[in-house]
Parts: C-alpha cells; structure tokens; sequence
C-alpha cells in the first residue's frame, strides 16, 4: 500500500483553517443582534443595482413601479431611492473583484437592495474568473435567508420557500480539498445558529400571514450529522409554534410531490439547507412559467436583497433586443421588497396587477423581440392596472 502521509497532513492542515473559519463565523452569529425595525426608521433607502446584461433595463422599469405607488412616502421623506451603478461585470474584471469596494460601501448605505442579474464568468467566457457577485453580496451582508414565493392561484399553489443561503453544501463549494490524484473530498456546513435563524424565520413569516403549515426539507434517513442536525432543530422550534402544522419530507420525494396535483396544494412554507433550496425552487418556478417569472428575497437581520432569479442574458444587449427583455421577475422581486418593509397594501396591489397581466387578462405579450411587447410597456401596463384597482 502507498505511504499517503504527507497527503493526509496536507489535507487536514487545509480543513483544520476551514474549521477555523467556520468556528469564527459561529462566534460572529453568535453575537448578532435583532432584526432591523424598518417602521422605527425615519426613512427607509431602497438602494437600485441594475447590474448588467439585461439587468439595467429590466430593473429600471421595477424602480418606475416602486416609485409609482411609494410616491407619497417620498414625497413625505419617508423613502429614498439611491441608484448604484458599479456592479457590471466590465468593472468588476477590471477590479478582480466580486463586488468593488466602493460599490459595497453604497450597498452597506441602504436598508434594501433591489439588484438586477449580474453575469458570473465561466469556462469560455471572455472574463476572468471573478467570484459571483450574488454570492459575494450574500456574504458580505449575511444574508442568510432565500426567500421565494410561487402563486398560481387558478391552481391552487401558494408556496413560499425559505432556502438557507450561507451554510450546506454551497458554503465552502471552493474549498474541498484534492487529497490525491484519486481523491477529491468537499464538506458540507451546519451550524445551531445559522439553522436556528432560517427555520425560525420560516416560523415566523407563517405566524405573520396567516400559514398553517411549515414542512422541512433533508436527506437526513442518510446524510445523518448535517441534515440530521438540521431536521432536530426543525422539531425543536416547531414546539414553539402550536397553531402551526409542522412535518417533513425528504428532498428526492418532495421534488415527486411538488407535481402531484392531489398533494401539491397542501404546501405553505418549506424551508430547506441551502443545495436542496436550489433544486426545490428552480422545480417550482417552472409552475409558474419558468425562472425567468419568480423573484427572490435575500434577507438577514441588517439587510435585505430583491431580485430577478434569472441570468443577465448578454446576447439580448448585443443584439439591441435588451428594451424586450421580461421584467416579471425583478418586478415580482419589488413586489416582496414592498412586504418585506411594511407596504403591504401597495405589495398586494402589485402582485394583484401581476396576476391580471400575466395570466387572467394578458393584453401584452412578451416574446423578448420586436414581436412582443417592451419592458417599458408591460411596465406602464402594470401601473395603468394598479391604478384600476
């Protein structure tokens, strides 16, 4: 048998300094405080990050929108809107950088950020290989929570999912360690405060609108430590929570039940470690016409991120065609930002028009070409309908 000592050592010297990291994070968790109180603000900054691709077009009409019906609080003082342009992916190569250090300061400015697709490089693509700017915005702000509804009404579906955004298998996806040529081993992240902060805000969004159940997601019957850390804690917090139906399934029959016409409806809130979110959520949104239809919240306790789920498609800007791209899904993601920072009314009116517009009247058509509509016109569409309400 091959002597692999030096691998080994070489091996658990690089996971012993990721354990390291991760213990330091707990000890920052640790020490966070509450949530922030938006209503205790005397004025909430809702920070404009168009990124880039499609990203500028599509987010400029959702702003249009938001200022529609928040025309009031700002005229009031109440809410201030802060454009921020430094997030495209020519800036960002020419820095090295996910996000460039003054972009962030302006992020850090603001209590909410509605951000547009930002282009992630990959094998082939002209740029150098920059870390996510998604990723590195969730990092930097500890945004912990993904959070993505999916309502068909005409057939009964009303989910809301809370996906972890910091831990499992994607937290440390860079650092796995190729111990041989033969060997390569990755690591998947649990925490007490990281689970406990995503099952509670599950709870706790269920309690605030009305939600008689909250399911959970794991392989934990195989993956036993992590997930099985992660399903405890999920039964430990439902006892706190009497009134709401807590139970739990296991991701490879939930993906079969989310297409089972008789079971599906009976799903509110499901909240699931961060690799299984991404499978469950992008399955749903195809229920409701595709990614490219469903917004995201990126919520932690000081900030909180809006966006379109969706790439930045930069073939539609070389084309000329960016003026038709599909706003629905940054416009959904305003929608969640107006609930998310006390404008409820002006949120339901939102989705309300969404749902004329898309589905039960559908006077434009979107095809992303000359053919269909532009993201200027679906957008007074939606405003001309909100103002019929």
């Amino acid at each position: 048998m091959s002597d692999y000592t030096a691998q080994i050592e070489a091996a658990k010297e690089k996971f012993g300094a990721l354990l390291a990291e991760q213990l330091k994070r707990v000890e920052d968790m640790k020490a966070q405080g509450d949530f922030l109180d938006y209503q205790a603000l005397n004025k909430i900054i809702i920070g404009i990050c168009g990124g880039d691709g499609i990203g500028p077009a599509i987010t400029g009409q959702a702003q249009r929108i938001l200022e529609f019906l928040l025309a009031e609080e700002v005229n009031k003082g109440k809410v201030e809107f802060k454009v921020i342009d430094g997030l495209t992916i020519e800036r960002r190569a020419e820095l090295q950088k996910a996000i460039p250090d003054d972009t962030l300061e302006e992020l850090k400015q603001c209590h909410v950020i509605l951000k547009g697709p930002t282009t992630t490089p990959r094998k082939g693509d002209p740029w150098p290989n920059v870390e996510s700017a998604n990723v590195a915005m969730r990092k930097a702000l500890d945004l912990f929570a993904n959070v993505r509804p999916v309502r068909i009404p005409e057939q009964g579906i009303d989910w809301t999912f809370y996906r972890e955004n910091t831990e499992g298998a994607y937290a440390v996806g860079s650092k796995g360690v190729h111990v041989t040529e033969d060997l390569g081993v990755d690591f998947t992240v649990v925490t007490t405060q990281g689970t406990e902060r995503i099952i509670r805000a599950a709870f706790e969004f269920a309690k605030a609108n009305g939600k008689t159940r909250v399911t959970a997601v794991t392989k934990a019957n195989i993956i036993k430590t992590t997930d099985g850390k992660f399903l405890d804690m999920f039964r430990e917090i439902a006892k706190e929570y009497p009134d709401i139906t807590a139970d739990d399934w296991y991701i490879d029959i939930m993906t079969a039940k989310l297409i089972d016409e008789t079971r599906r409806r009976d799903f509110q809130v499901v909240v699931l470690p961060n690799l299984y979110g991404d499978i469950i959520t992008d399955e749903a949104a195809e229920f409701q016409g595709g990614v490219g239809t469903a917004g995201s919240a990126n919520i932690g306790k000081r900030y909180a991120m809006f966006e379109a789920i969706h790439g930045s498609a930069p073939r539609m800007v070389t084309e000329g065609r960016a003026q038709y791209a599909d706003p629905c899904s940054v416009i959904r993601a305003a929608a969640m930002l107006l609930s998310h920072i006390g404008y409820q009314e002006q949120s339901d009116k939102l989705y309300k028009a969404l749902d004329i517009c898309t589905i039960t009247e559908k006077k434009l058509v979107m095809t992303g070409r000359a053919d269909g509509a532009t993201g200027e016109a679906f957008a007074d569409y939606i405003m001309e309908t909100i103002k019929g309400l």
